[in-house]
């Protein structure tokens, strides 16, 4: 039986600047890559109508069509990891896996059990920093201590960074030969076919160029729409930095954020359940299922609210200063747990991830580190002249919005404010023991 390696693909679906797949192809053995169909995450997607797993499942055609040109192919699986590795290592003399690191707290607990039981049957397993620049306590406070708080951070990132952590890897094609696979299908997973259509991620500079001034404007479609690509990885990071350092400090910058987010959850998993700052965990939310049914349906009676929960729920994404106005509703005007909200958009976001959407829910409701003080209310109809002043937004995805504003606004704006800031004040007073 021939000695081989495994790659093993997660978060980062492309051949180009791989950094894990580039370590494996030089391990000495040939390399078999592989993707599993994780049985314990697809479990929890009640929709099998699912836009995310018909991305992933149209970027590995596309991989395997381009491993067919080195005269191999990509190995699927469905299960769960753990049990995948264990039939895989009865059936191949496996000699090392190789992947890129995750640092979701499920991942990590995921990993390292695999790494056990590989260890344990003398197999290496070998983990590369592939979707961040900087990853853990590389970007620390100088006690090393991690930052919690952004702008610091993002100082630190810049004067960290070099050239150097943009250098693209690459491959030496030294890939198992093998028969041309087809990749396991949608039905076989128990997932249908969408709508949508995976096209290769694309820089533009004519987005780009203009992101610090036109990004807030949601009429003008002026974002990258990177966020599903990034978070699958299909693009690398290391190609966005070098572009944003070219183009655009502003979307650097947000490309920091990201990596401050993940840090964030690395250093502190509590705040998968729990608010970062403890003290929120005594906000007396309302909790009103009704008026929550009404913001994910869209029928609150604010436009602009309800243009980006019925574009969410059409499509699957939401312009990024749409999404700070309606959580800011819900958890404001509403009073409704954050959580709620980031469940909600856990289900629907095609480009969700979970260090992101946790940390701007948490600083939409003011309980995350760095977020937005409580007492910022957000106004609908001020964000919407301020933002949409042309309504061109708002009547692309709610075009009977002057029949929302009279007959159905389910909450004076005035008296929400009042009524968020007495409830902080309560909570955060009994938290104190005033």
């Amino acid at each position: 039986m021939k000695e081989i390696s495994i790659f093993w693909f997660r978060r980062d679906l492309r051949l180009e600047d791989n950094t894990g797949l580039s370590e494996a192809l030089q391990s000495g053995y040939q390399v078999i890559p592989i993707f599993i169909f994780d049985a314990d995450i697809l479990g929890q997607l009640e929709d099998k109508y699912d836009r995310r797993v018909d991305y992933i499942h149209q970027a590995l055609e596309k991989i395997n069509a381009e491993l067919k040109e080195f005269g191999t192919s990509l190995q699927t699986y469905h299960g769960k990891p753990l049990d995948i590795f264990k039939k895989i290592e009865s059936e191949y003399k496996v000699k090392s896996v190789y992947c890129n690191r995750d640092y979701e707290p499920a991942a990590v607990k995921r990993d390292t059990e695999v790494k056990e039981f590989l260890n344990a049957k003398n197999v290496d397993f070998f983990d590369y920093k592939d979707q961040v620049i900087f990853e853990k306590g590389e970007v620390t406070k100088d006690n090393h201590e991690p930052y919690t708080v952004y702008t610091p951070y993002s100082k630190k990132w810049k004067k960290t960074f070099s050239p150097e952590n943009i250098q693209m890897v690459l491959n030496h094609k030294n890939f198992h030969q093998s028969d041309f696979n087809s990749i396991i299908s949608l039905k076989e997973i128990g997932f249908e076919k969408t709508d949508l259509k995976f096209e290769l991620p694309t820089l533009e500079s004519a987005i780009i160029d203009h992101y610090d001034k036109n990004r807030d404007f949601p009429a003008l479609d002026a974002t990258t729409h990177l966020g599903i690509a990034l978070r699958f990885g299909t693009i690398s990071i290391r190609t966005c930095v070098k572009f944003a350092l070219k183009h655009n400090e502003t979307w650097l910058n947000e490309l920091i954020w990201r990596e401050f987010f993940m840090q964030v959850l690395f250093h502190f998993p509590k705040v998968v359940k729990r608010c970062f700052k403890e003290k929120y965990e005594h906000i007396p939310w309302r909790n009103n299922e009704e008026e929550f049914e009404k913001w994910c349906k869209g029928t609150t009676g604010y436009p602009i609210v309800d243009a980006g929960m019925r574009q969410l729920n059409q499509t699957g994404q939401m312009h990024n200063r749409v999404r700070m106005i309606v959580a800011s509703f819900l958890t404001k005007h509403l009073l409704i747990d954050w959580r709620w909200g980031e469940a909600y958009f856990a289900k629907k976001l095609l480009d969700y991830d979970l260090s992101a959407n946790n940390g701007n829910w948490q600083w939409a409701a003011g309980c995350g580190c760095d977020a937005a003080p409580y007492f910022r209310v957000f106004n609908p109809d001020e964000q919407t002249k301020k933002f949409d002043k042309d309504l061109k937004y708002v009547k692309k995805w709610n075009p009977d919005y002057e029949k929302s504003i009279f007959e159905e606004r389910m909450i004076d704006h005035a008296f929400a404010r009042n009524r968020a800031l007495e409830a902080y004040k309560k909570g955060l007073g009994e938290y104190n023991g005033k």
